[in-house]
Parts: structure tokens; sequence; C-alpha cells
């Protein structure tokens, strides 16, 4: 799960379709004394190359994370206070037969908290590659979207697949099965409707100076893994425009410290928590 979380924090379109997103995450404080909040600003803008519809991608992903502590470590916790995440996306839609698109994207990311400017270890390099077909006019509309994603932070030298099943199986329920999210919709109106969800979220970031714990061995990566039920509400502004609100819980949640294997060397938190997500969306379904 950990890998997963890792691997799946961001991929771009191939589950998230949004062309810009403004959301705030809260995870309070817990019995291990830390609480994180994320700031996340995103912008995707799609230029039409043809009349068949294929599309270069642009964009950027932004994401601050302030973290909290109420208990004392055996290390100083000033380098791990406040990290960025700052991704750039470039990527194609083309048209590979009459029902499917292809769909490739490259993601280059800086991860780290930036005490020293930035150095090498801050970057880190996505790719993913999927086929994607839609029915948005059936009379059970679906999306489908497999494909395969890599990501320089698991420390696995493959790529891993990527899954987003989604139909309206109904004119007010609709569901989506995939990796990183599954989620069943009910529509109340046009407006408003109600969500139940399950994903995984999390981060994996540089530290820039190393942390040397009383065992001698030395952390420079931060991660955060979570898995998280919630209910939601969303309220549609427009057809591609909305505000959402979901509160829920993780199942399991583990953040470490690691090493430059990516290998564990000191637990900071593996309490359940609530979990609370607001904000504001325009996407192209």
């Amino acid at each position: 799960m950990v890998s997963l979380a890792i691997l799946y924090s961001h991929i771009g379109w191939g589950q998230n379709t949004d062309i810009f997103r403004i959301d705030y995450m809260n995870i309070p404080e817990n019995d291990s004394g830390i609480k994180t909040q994320r700031y996340k600003l995103l912008f995707n803008l799609p230029i039409q190359l043809n009349e068949k519809k294929e599309y270069l991608i642009t964009g950027m992903e932004y994401n601050r994370f302030d973290i909290g502590y109420s208990r004392n470590f055996p290390f100083d916790k000033s380098e791990l206070i406040r990290f960025h995440v700052i991704d750039m996306n470039l990527g194609l839609i083309t048209k590979w037969n009459e029902n499917w698109n292809l769909v490739t994207i490259l993601t280059p990311r800086m991860a780290s908290n930036f005490t020293s400017g930035t150095i090498t270890d801050d970057f880190f390099l996505n790719a993913t590659a999927a086929f994607w077909k839609e029915k948005p006019n059936a009379d059970r509309p679906y999306r489908i979207v497999l494909g395969l994603t890599y990501n320089s932070t698991t420390g696995l030298p493959v790529p891993l697949p990527l899954i987003n099943y989604y139909r309206k199986f109904h004119p007010k329920w609709s569901y989506t099965f995939g990796i990183p999210r599954s989620s069943f919709r009910h529509y109340i109106n046009k407006k408003h409707s109600f969500e139940m969800a399950l994903f995984l979220d999390g981060y994996f970031i540089n530290i820039q100076d190393n942390i040397v714990l009383p065992d001698n061995q030395i952390a420079s990566k931060i991660s955060l893994t979570a898995l998280v039920a919630t209910v939601g509400y969303q309220y549609n502004v427009s057809k591609n425009m909305a505000l959402f609100l979901m509160a829920g819980r993780s199942i399991e949640q583990e953040g470490k410290l690691r090493d430059d294997n990516q290998g564990d060397v000191f637990l900071l938190n593996d309490e359940a928590n609530f979990y609370i997500r607001t904000g504001f969306k325009i996407g192209i379904f």
C-alpha cells in the first residue's frame, strides 16, 4: 500500500480530469501528536491541436504541507515543519482509433522542504501512458482508462497499472472503480450530489538537511501513506464547475522517515485519524 500511495499521489489526467482545482485538507492531531494540513493549487491547460480533437496538455500543481508536532522526538523537528511539492505537467491526447484515445503525460516534480534553495535530490520524475474511452451520451454513460504509470519515488523499477472505470447506471446513481480512488455517487438533482469514496492519499518528499537519528541512521526523506474512507457533498455551480466537501477517517495511516534507499528508519505516526477536505474545481467531466 505504501508503494501504491507514493506512486499514485499525482498521476495526471489518468484519474484527475480537473483543469483547475484549489483545495484544503486537514488531518487533525491524533494520539501520535501529529497534525497535517495541505493546500493544493492545480491548473491544466488543454490546447486543441486539430479537428480530430487531439490535445496538448500543459499545466502545474502545487502542494504545501504544514505539519505540527505536540510530542517530543529524539531529533530536531525544525526541518520537518513545512514541505512543498511542485509538479509540471506536459501531456498529449491523441486518437488511437475511432473509440480509444491515447494519453501520455510526463511530470517532472520538485518535492522538498527547500531550506537551501534546490538540490539534485529534490527532483523526481513521473510518467503515465493510458488508453481512454468514453461514451458520455449513451443510455448508461461510461468511461474507461487503462494504462501504466511510473514514479521514480517508489523504488520499483517498472511501471505499475493505472485503472479507472466509471459508469452512470441510473439517472441518480453512478460508481467509479479504480486505483487510487473508488467511489459511489448519488445525484439528488443537477446541483446536489453525495458520494462515498475510498482512496489513497499521501506524499514522498526530500529532506535537504539529513537528520541523524539516535541509532546513527540517516533520514533523508519523509512520507505519509493514508487509506481513507469519506462521505462527501458536491454542489455543482455549473456543468463543469463545483464546490465540494468531504469528511471521513483513515483506515490505515503511516508517517515515516526514510533513508536514501527508501528504507524505513523512524516511524512518526501509525494512528488512524479523521480526514477533512474541501475546495473548488473545474473539470472536463
